[in-house]
Formats: structure tokens, sequence, C-alpha cells
């Protein structure tokens, strides 16, 4: 509200879109003119799912307000949204490429922007959109306020932030390590070969309505979407070979409850938002703690409760519990009593046997010890004068 830069971090489902539209909206009321509209804010996302919901937050928010929004995006026709910019827009809600490809054709003017906006930051830059947001930034005319939001702070979001920022209110509600109390977290061990079918069976036999579930590549998430519907499991899919129209139909379907699993990779699900999602469920491990924290954060979101499950063969034993010392974690690893493990596990180390030191009382009953001992042979102690022998 004061007009400072920020620099915002807040884990997945805890209200940052609200927490910068509001105050923006409030903002832009004073200065917008109904007969004259230029793009006066811009919020650049890193995926269409984000522009999407963070469109439809503005305008929901800003239903009474004459304040017209526009979003730039791949998959969708150019010359829609040229005609929309022609139309006259308060706003612009656009993911880099676009925006870029818009930047260049000089199909928007960006000369009266005031505020700029960049949304899970860290995940654009996890995209490789760094150069992009660069060429943005310094197409706008020395924007009077510019904010920077991510799940968390990292050294490149640091970096980031020193480079285009100027002496930011750092403001971190919380950070990765937080443990959402909603969230139910399980972890079954499960032999490479069977973790399909534990996964339909799983889901068979929790029933949960609605079930996200991840994968770390496009050639997993197709094969376990394969395997779901020839279990008669009602199953959609989204990654980035599925146009826009196809991930738009794909969640829709979860959201409306014609469809119970909705499988994903990372990256085509960030931004997605679905109310009150019961499960989350990790088929493949996550490479990273941040994708870990993401994927968790699309359960238990305002105050809702949540369950994740995460499925571990024997090379994600270690990654696991790295995961877990991070986060605060400690997660009781079962096996199924249908699915015994057959892979060859890792040894368990064994307890080290104590020494004699620590067997007597450990360190201070051996210092002690010594202590009398040395005691003993102090030549400046009077000894006891020896008796006669008899």
């Amino acid at each position: 509200m004061k007009g400072m830069d920020i620099l915002g971090a807040s884990k997945s489902g805890t209200g940052k879109t609200a927490a910068y539209v509001l105050p923006l909206l409030n903002k832009l009321q004073k200065v917008v003119k109904k007969d004259k509209k230029v793009v006066r804010a811009l919020i650049i996302v890193p995926t269409i799912e984000l522009a999407d919901q963070v469109s439809r937050t503005i305008v929901s928010f800003s239903k009474y307000m004459n304040i017209q929004t526009v979003k730039i995006q791949g998959g969708s026709k150019k010359s829609d949204q040229i005609h929309k910019l022609k139309e006259g827009a308060d706003i612009v809600v656009a993911t880099p490429g676009r925006l870029q490809d818009f930047i260049k054709d000089k199909k928007i003017n960006l000369e009266f922007i005031n505020t700029v906006i960049l949304d899970e930051a860290d995940t654009m830059l996890e995209l490789g959109f760094i150069a992009e947001i660069k060429s943005i930034l310094k197409s706008c005319s020395q924007p009077k306020q510019m904010m920077l939001f991510s799940a968390t702070i990292s050294q490149n979001i640091k970096k980031l932030a020193k480079e285009f920022l100027r002496d930011p209110a750092i403001v971190e509600v919380s950070n990765r390590r937080d443990i959402v109390d909603f969230i139910k977290h399980r972890a079954y061990k499960v032999d490479r070969k069977q973790k399909a079918a534990l996964t339909a069976q799983l889901i068979q036999e929790l029933g949960a309505e609605q079930v996200l579930l991840f994968t770390n590549s496009k050639e997993s998430a197709n094969k376990i979407y394969e395997y779901l519907k020839s279990q008669d499991i009602w199953t959609s899919i989204i990654h980035g070979d599925i146009n826009r129209g196809g991930r738009a139909r794909a969640l829709t379907l979860l959201k409306s409850g014609k469809t119970q699993v909705l499988v994903a990779t990372d990256i085509a699900a960030r931004g997605i938002d679905i109310k009150e999602l019961p499960l989350v469920i990790n088929y493949d491990f996550p490479e990273s703690t941040d994708d870990f924290t993401h994927r968790v954060g699309r359960t238990g979101r305002a105050n809702n409760k949540g369950a994740v499950i995460t499925l571990l063969t024997i090379r994600d034993y270690n990654a696991f519990t790295t995961i877990e010392k991070h986060l605060k974690l400690n997660v009781k690893r079962a096996i199924h009593p249908d699915f015994e493990l057959t892979d060859k596990q890792p040894r368990q180390s064994q307890p080290k046997k104590k020494s004699l030191i620590e067997r007597k009382g450990g360190w201070d009953f051996h210092k002690k010890r010594m202590e009398k001992r040395s005691q003993s042979k102090d030549p400046h102690k009077k000894r006891k004068p020896a008796g006669r022998r008899k």
C-alpha cells in the first residue's frame, strides 16, 4: 500500500494471489479512466493454468469496479488477445513467452505501467524463463513498484530480486519447512514393478472422489494413465505435450467429479487450485524438496484437511529421509499386505556396540575414576603409616 518493492514468500494455498490483487485494485481504482484505458499493471506467471487462476481471481474481486483484465498466454489465438488489448485493459496477466512475442511485434504498450508482479518466480526460474523475464522488465519504462512472489526464497530468487527490486521489504510469512497441520502423510515401500498395481488398489480402497497423482515425466504419466484406465478408474491427464484445451478439459473433469484421478507432471500442475482436494499421490518420487512442497501444497489448502501418499522404491529411501529432515516430518514407511517386497532391500546399519567406558556410565564416570587414581599417586598426600608385620 505504501508503494514499496516487495519480495514475498509463502507456501502454496496461503493466499498470495489475494494478498497482492486486493491492494493492486485499491491502487488502480484511484487512477483508471473509463474512456482511456492503458495497461497500468503487469502480472507475469509461469503457466497457462496459473494465468487462468490469477485472472479469475482478479475478475471476481473487481466485479463491481471499472477495471479490465486481459490474459496474454500461449495456447490461445493471438488475434483474440490483440483485439481485447485494443478494446482497453488496465491489468495484463501474461506468460513470459507470449508476452515477449507481443513486445517484439509492438502489439502491447508498456510505457504507462506503474506495477509489475512476478508470481511463482521460483517456477519461472526452473522453467528457464530468466532471459525472457529480464527482457520484459527492461521493456517496462521504470515501474514505480515491483513485487516478486515465490513459495521459497532460493539463492537464484535473491539474485533476481537484487537485480530488479529497489530496497525491497521482505515478507516471509512461512518457509518451506513449515508443515500444514491439516495434511496427513503416509508412505508405502513397494517394488518398482508393483507401483502401478498398488496405486490402483490404494485409490479403490480409499475411495477418494478426487485424486491428483504426480509423475516426474510425460512418459511415466502416460503409462500410469493407461494402466489406471485399464483398471476401470476414471482418469484424465495433463502434461507439457497436451494442448491448453486438453489440459483445461482434464482439470474441469476432475473438479466436476466426472473423473476420479488427474495424472500430472510437476510443471503442468503448477497453479492448479482444486477446492478441498482430499488426496495427492506421489507416484514418482519428487526430484527436490521444493517439488515435494509444491505437490503437497495442492491439498490441505485454506484450512481444509488433506492426505498425501508417497510411494517409495529402494532407490527413494535416502532421498525421502532427506526431505523428512528438511520438512521436519516423521512418516512411517508401511508395506501393503498384498504387496510384499521382493526387491533386494538395503542393509540396515547395525547399532554400534558400547565401549566399556560407556557401559560403566560414560565419560563423566571415567573422568572421576581417573581423578581418584591421580589423587592416590599424589606425592604431597600424607600416607598412612605402614603397620608392623607379624
